[in-house]
């Protein structure tokens, strides 16, 4: 059965997407060519497709700005959108390459098809442009809009480099793979639900709260991913099964299991310290384990224990924009579990 999206999403995109389209027109050919196939408007040949992601994060700037009172004007919500969207999408072009992923949205990443340096270089390209959008935005508050997301991103970046540095470590603890979740992951949700509140001069403690609100969010939203690349179903995640196993991922999951002093932890722990790639046999027991230790349990009570604390700090604004934001973050849990 296929998720329904919120309606918001596909507002979200309509709005935000000729911003990002006109952005992204600006770059040099050969660049703009990886960075049209990454968004899915391109095929490898350059044929015109009618892809794209869900816009969740520029659904949430936009409703964010609507908590202000009054919210501003229109554009620039749009351009506080897409320069969030662009930061997430220069993030993906990076973490594919780093993370060695060959998919992406139900086709091949783009570093398998142009090469890793035409795609970091994409990927420089959409953050440079992220900034160029932001500041060119009428908001008397863009600059301080600005220097919120490029703070966004320096700890965005320091969660991919822990996430890289737990590969290389045997012992990697509960409270430090949160911390690499939280900056990954929710710094820059907690970023786009309350950057368009920011730029349309809403008070100090509607912005925190957002933020606030985008932090519980954000966590549950990975730990959702991180249920999904062990369980997910392929058609959803638009990657192969067991895809963080495979991979030997210290996911959040697969930490508290190694860390459960369980037998099935210490089982799991010797398949992970395998020199040798895992089986598909050794994949589905290495799944088995991570169930047996009680960390699948654990991780679905957390997300929802993320997700009630991101509804109390939710600011009470207009009706119909707090009903969204509180759709859109009963969406982001429910994705096939």
């Amino acid at each position: 059965m296929t998720t329904v999206l919120p309606p918001v999403l596909l507002t979200a995109r309509e709005s935000v997407d000729p911003v990002l389209r006109r952005a992204v027109a600006q770059l040099d050919p050969d660049t703009r060519r990886v960075c049209e196939y990454h968004f899915g408007w391109r095929g490898i040949d350059g044929s015109a497709e009618g892809g794209g992601g869900k816009a969740l994060r520029p659904a949430m700037v936009l409703l964010s700005a609507q908590c202000a009172r009054p919210p501003g004007p229109a554009d620039q919500a749009v351009a506080a959108a897409a320069a969030v969207e662009l930061v997430h999408n220069f993030s993906l072009l990076h973490d594919d390459v780093m993370d060695g992923d060959t998919s992406r949205r139900h086709r091949a990443t783009a570093w398998t098809v142009f090469g890793r340096p035409a795609a970091l270089l994409a990927g420089d390209a959409l953050l440079s442009l992220a900034t160029e959008v932001l500041l060119g935005s009428s908001s008397p508050h863009a600059a301080a809009a600005a220097r919120s997301l490029s703070a966004t991103t320096r700890v965005l970046i320091a969660g991919q480099a822990a996430d890289l540095d737990f590969e290389h470590r045997s012992e990697v603890t509960l409270e430090e793979c949160l911390h690499m979740a939280h900056d990954k992951t929710a710094a820059l949700l907690a970023c786009a639900t309350s950057i368009g509140a920011l730029t349309a001069g809403a008070p100090e403690d509607t912005v925190f709260g957002l933020h606030t609100f985008g932090t519980e969010l954000g966590m549950a939203f990975q730990l959702v991913d991180d249920l999904l690349g062990l369980w997910g179903d392929p058609e959803v995640t638009g990657k192969p099964v067991l895809s963080d196993l495979r991979a030997r991922k210290k996911s959040v999951p697969v930490v508290h299991a190694l860390n459960s002093g369980t037998a099935a932890g210490n089982r799991l722990r010797e398949l992970y310290a395998q020199p040798e790639p895992l089986t598909e046999q050794q994949l589905r027991e290495a799944a088995e384990m991570v169930q047996r230790a009680g960390s699948a349990d654990w991780t679905r009570q957390e997300c929802q224990r993320r997700l009630a604390a991101a509804d109390r700090h939710l600011p009470r604004g207009p009706r119909e924009t707090t009903e969204a934001l509180t759709e859109l973050a009963a969406f982001i849990v429910r994705r096939k579990l």
